[in-house]
């Protein structure tokens, strides 16, 4: 009894603790001083509990900030009663109007949309070069969101509008998509296109492994014919790489099914299996050994069987060589790069050998007769921007030259 009757006596000792210090963070264009009299208190008031939500309330009420943030710190060591009160603002987008003929800079707020715009331009293998240019607005469905509206032309015809949305519990991302594409099938050359809508939903499980989750519906003309489809699938995603290109010791495994129902052909089972081994090798290089397999479990329509052939698959053979209802493939590649890994641009070599076969359903991998092929080639990679080329000769076919571009953002 004693004991809890000298500590309160303690704690009534203890003196109240008051504001001794504010500090304004995050503000460019509304000064300090008015922030701090928006807030409605002033060193040497009272600091109780209600005071962080109060201050909230009235700046927000100031409507001249996208969000507001009240943080208590100690202004003391030796003396906790004094309390500093952090104030962070966020005004949104600002413009910075530089000085010119002497008239001093100024910062004032931007006005219209606030939207993101990115070139896109690129060459496929197969394809021919896409170029365009992508509109995106952030953060429109919450923090780090995205919708964006890419649109490209030549060797693949596209416009879409996507939409990426992080989710707090249960799933840790929601995308969704409505799209309409052209583009040539390389072994027909016939034009296939499509129009539809996707959502998909992901978890990451952990920083390597993510479990994702695909409902969509299509309609697909080709060949003279238009498809209507509904398909829903799952896949699974191990990658242990820093750098997709040169990340030494790592691992990738990916694994995919889905359900695809015709309105005019049978339904149909669709599995994706590939896995990639990278061993890290004296020089900074890395010996890449990567297999696939894409089977159906029923004969496809022509516009959704898998190609072999290409940059992707079958280096030495024309993109989309080979079209059947199954495609089993494997190539070892040897990379080496030419400069430091650390430059700002990085220079490389690469060796490889490809095989792969393209049958049809019900037949057996066991009698398909494997292509092969062989080369070399060099690529290029400075920042946002990436080229790779390839000399390969397919084994009893002609030599080729494959050609990819590609930039990110």
């Amino acid at each position: 009894m004693l004991r809890w009757l000298l500590a309160a006596a303690l704690l009534g000792a203890q003196p109240a603790e008051q504001v001794a210090d504010i500090q304004v963070h995050g503000n460019t264009i509304t000064s300090n001083e008015r922030i701090i009299e928006w807030s409605g208190v002033s060193v040497g008031m009272p600091f109780t509990p209600a005071t962080i939500a109060d201050v909230e309330r009235r700046l927000r009420d100031a409507s001249a900030f996208e969000s507001v943030e009240v943080l208590k710190r100690f202004a003391s060591i030796e003396d906790p009663s004094r309390i500093a009160l952090v104030i962070i603002v966020d005004e949104g987008r600002v413009a910075i109007l530089d000085e010119m003929a002497g008239v001093p800079g100024t910062v004032r707020k931007r006005r219209g949309p606030n939207l993101m715009i990115q070139p896109i331009l690129g060459k496929e293998d197969g394809y021919g070069f896409i170029y365009g240019v992508q509109f995106a607005v952030p953060e429109p469905l919450g923090k780090a969101s995205r919708v964006s509206f890419p649109l490209t032309w030549g060797g693949d015809k596209r416009a879409a509008a996507e939409m990426e949305v992080p989710m707090r519990r249960g799933l840790s991302r929601l995308k969704g998509a409505l799209a309409v594409s052209r583009r040539e099938h390389p072994f027909f050359e016939e034009d296939v296109s499509r129009r539809g809508a996707t959502l998909r939903a992901e978890r990451d499980l952990t920083r390597r492994v993510r479990f994702g989750a695909t409902a969509g519906v299509e309609r697909v003309g080709f060949l003279g014919v238009a498809e209507r489809y509904k398909t829903i699938g799952l896949d699974a995603l191990v990658d242990t790489r820093v750098d997709p290109f040169l990340p030494g010791h790592a691992v990738y495994g990916r694994a995919a099914w889905g359900r695809l129902q015709f309105q005019r052909s049978p339904d149909a089972d669709r599995r994706e299996v590939e896995a990639r081994g990278y061993l890290g090798v004296p020089h900074a290089g890395v010996l890449v050994v990567r297999g696939l397999h894409h089977g159906a479990t029923a004969p496809l329509p022509p516009a959704f069987k898998p190609l072999l052939g290409g940059a992707a698959s079958l280096r030495g053979f024309a993109t989309g060589s080979f079209v059947a209802d199954n495609v089993t493939a494997a190539s070892a590649e040897l990379r080496l790069p030419l400069n430091s890994v650390l430059s700002r641009g990085k220079l490389g070599a690469s060796a490889f050998f490809d095989v792969g076969a393209a049958y049809d359903h019900g037949h057996s991998v066991h009698d398909q007769k494997f292509q092969r092929g062989a080369g070399g080639g060099v690529w290029l990679a400075i920042t946002v921007f990436k080229a790779d080329v390839y000399v390969a000769h397919g084994m009893g076919k002609d030599t080729r030259l494959h050609l990819t571009l590609s930039t990110t953002f």
